[in-house]
Parts: C-alpha cells; structure tokens; sequence
C-alpha cells in the first residue's frame, strides 16, 4: 500500500462503526508526502455522541488479543456514563472551513499512522483522538 486512508468523526467512534446515518470526513495521503492529504469526502453526519470523562468497558476485550484475529465490530464498547447526541454544525468547523488548519491537523494524524504501522511492520486499523491538537492513539490491531 502507497497510501492512507483515514476517516474522521467528531465525538466518539460509535457514530462511524454503528448505524448511524452520514458520512465521515474522509482523507487519503501518501506515505510518501504526509503533507499533502487530499478529501475524499466531506462529513455529513447530523449528530456527534460526547461522553464526560468515564470509563469504556468491553464486552470481550481479550478476543482481539488472539494472534490473526481481529475483532473489530463483533464486540460492544460500552460507557459507564450516558453519552450525550449534539447536533453538528460543520458549517463553522475549523476541519472542514480552514484549508491550513484542515491540513496540519490531517497531515499530523496521518504521521501518527505511519508511526504505528512502522511499529508493527504492516498496515493497522487505529483508532484516536484529537483533542485540544494533540493526537492520541488508543488502539491499533492489524488490518487484515
């Protein structure tokens, strides 16, 4: 593989691997030129589900664990706290509104990935975060 492929949602996760309508802002860079991330698609997704700071509990984390498994999306993620649907306006977001600022941010997560693959030695299904400009990895299995 020459390239990245991302996709970004606002709050947590739930809303791109769930049934929830819309699209994610998607993304594609080179790995050879991180620096130049080109939008595939725009978000569309009506709502963003946010969570105040609690604990994820998994309804079988240990599966992913298995050597050449990889169970992403057979399992729940469940918070101890209720999360919270806010309506997006993506009309004022910096990410979608700001081409510098759209560019440094998706250019820094795409670096994040090809550290991670770099780690593993083959491409990965990461998962993170952005908040407040720095970037967190909060897990990566393989991509297979």
């Amino acid at each position: 593989m020459k390239e990245h492929f991302l996709v970004i949602v606002k709050g947590l996760g739930e809303t791109l691997v769930g049934a929830y309508p819309g699209r994610a802002l998607s993304f594609i860079t080179k790995k050879s030129n991180l620096n130049s991330p080109v939008v595939t698609g725009y978000p569309s997704k009506p709502i963003g589900l946010y969570s105040k700071q609690s604990i994820i509990f998994r309804s079988d984390s240990n599966a992913e664990d298995l050597e050449g498994y990889a169970g992403a999306g057979l399992y729940d993620s469940v918070i101890m706290d209720k999360e919270e649907k806010i309506v997006l306006d993506y009309s004022r977001d910096r990410l979608t509104i700001d081409r510098p600022f759209q560019v440094s941010v998706l250019s820094r997560i795409a670096e994040a990935g090809k550290i991670v693959e770099g780690i593993y030695g083959h491409p990965q299904d990461i998962e993170g975060v952005v908040k407040d400009g720095v970037i967190y990895v909060v897990q990566s299995r393989p991509q297979i």
